[in-house]
């Protein structure tokens, strides 16, 4: 049995669940496929088009171009801005494999830059050190669902002259001082892939700008660089949504703030079980930085001391889902080696590597499974339950209080 996909029925405890999701809204779902079906406009369909308008909205942002993954979104972004041999693109280290696999197919370099050690985040203040003569974009990663610092990151772009592309991948709804995930870059990424907090029933993607130019631009390239039909103005790329993934995700769209808030009820009541287990000894709780809106794509804690395998093990041998995001940094990785000698020290995305792992934090985990999860880490640790039991009830009203506030004078 694959824990990372069991049912809620097991006694595992998964580390996302699709099904409960999906059980949920069968009715609504088959009936939205059914109605693209018997339309037969399965490409760019209706759906795709709401589908545009309505993320775009969500994001704050004017214009929405669905295409057909997270990735793809990446290398449209940076065809728009014409990257290609001989540009150097900044980039963390610590991010899905996409962010810097796009920037190598276009035949330029990703330089990779070191992380905030609270947030993930790429880290502002080592941007300068890594921009280089032939510099031409950064992209910010919102890692987990928290938005990067971007008022830095936008003033290193204003100062360096680079294009700001934001990965949202895993941060659709992410907010900074009140500003969405998807508005504050030139160009934006989302992931519709099944298990982010927005996912298809597939592949899917999306990118959000408030440039029109660039929008047109966007479409275009999605399109093999076809306006009129069969007339190619440019060589773009075949990145198609099609109506039924766009069906799906229209679908699920009203419900992303609801499901976002139990992701945040279950982080406070991870924080509190930690903390009545005296885990805190032990393990480093995520942060969330001063004026930002964390979604929790994921919940990730550090367990230092060299004992986050064992730990995993541990969990995995009682049939507790976890996952380690992300094992051996982008810049370590063998498909980059020509880059090694270029590449300066990145300590944090480094021990970060060695000490993070991902506890299930879906919306639909159910309270019973958090105690499994916390008590089975405090096993490992020899840890002592509190008095009374270990179980705390789910809150019934879901305040917008935090978790665990970065304080500023950390960074």
């Amino acid at each position: 049995m694959n824990s990372q996909h069991s049912s809620a029925g097991s006694a595992a405890v998964p580390l996302f669940d699709l099904q409960r999701q999906h059980t949920a809204l069968r009715d609504e779902i088959r009936a939205a496929v059914m109605q693209v079906c018997d339309s037969t406009r399965f490409i760019f369909g209706p759906e795709c088009q709401q589908l545009e308008e309505q993320v775009a909205s969500y994001s704050q942002a004017r214009y929405g171009v669905a295409c057909a993954s997270g990735s793809d979104a990446l290398l449209l972004a940076l065809m728009a801005c014409d990257i290609g041999p001989g540009d150097d693109v900044l980039v963390p280290s610590y991010t899905f494999f996409a962010t810097a696999s796009a920037v190598w197919r276009l035949g330029a370099r990703p330089v990779f830059v070191d992380i905030d050690p609270d947030t993930y985040n790429i880290d502002p203040q080592c941007v300068a050190a890594a921009v280089t003569p032939r510099a031409k974009a950064i992209i910010p990663v919102h890692l987990f669902g928290q938005c990067a610092d971007m008022d830095a990151i936008l003033a290193a772009g204003r100062n360096y002259g680079l294009t700001v592309i934001e990965d949202a991948a895993q941060a659709i709804g992410a907010e900074y001082q009140g500003r969405r995930a998807g508005s504050m870059g030139h160009m934006s990424c989302f992931s519709f892939y099944p298990t982010k907090n927005l996912g298809g029933a597939g592949d899917g993607g999306m990118l959000t700008t408030n440039d029109e130019i660039l929008a047109a631009k966007l479409r275009l390239l999605r399109g093999h660089g076809m306006e009129p039909r069969y007339y190619h103005q440019v060589v773009g790329i075949n990145s198609r949504l099609d109506s039924l993934q766009a069906a799906v995700l229209n679908v699920k769209l009203p419900h992303l703030d609801a499901w976002t808030e139990l992701r945040a009820g279950n982080a406070r009541r991870y924080e509190q079980l930690f903390t009545a287990h005296g885990l805190e000894r032990f393990l480093s709780l995520p942060t969330v930085a001063p004026a930002r809106r964390h979604v929790w794509n994921q919940y990730v804690v550090r367990v230092a001391g060299g004992k986050r395998d064992a730990l995993r093990k541990h969990l995995t041998d009682r049939k507790i889902g976890t996952e380690i995001y992300y094992p051996l940094p982008l810049h370590q990785q063998a498909c980059f080696a020509s880059l090694q000698a270029t590449t300066g020290p990145l300590p944090e995305t480094e021990r970060a590597a060695r000490e993070t792992l991902a506890l299930p934090i879906f919306p639909e985990l159910q309270s019973v499974e958090q105690d499994a999860v916390v008590v089975a880490i405090a096993d490992f640790f020899g840890a002592a339950r509190p008095a009374g039991g270990h179980s705390i009830p789910r809150p019934k009203h879901l305040a917008p209080s935090p978790v665990r506030q970065n304080h500023p004078e950390r960074r």
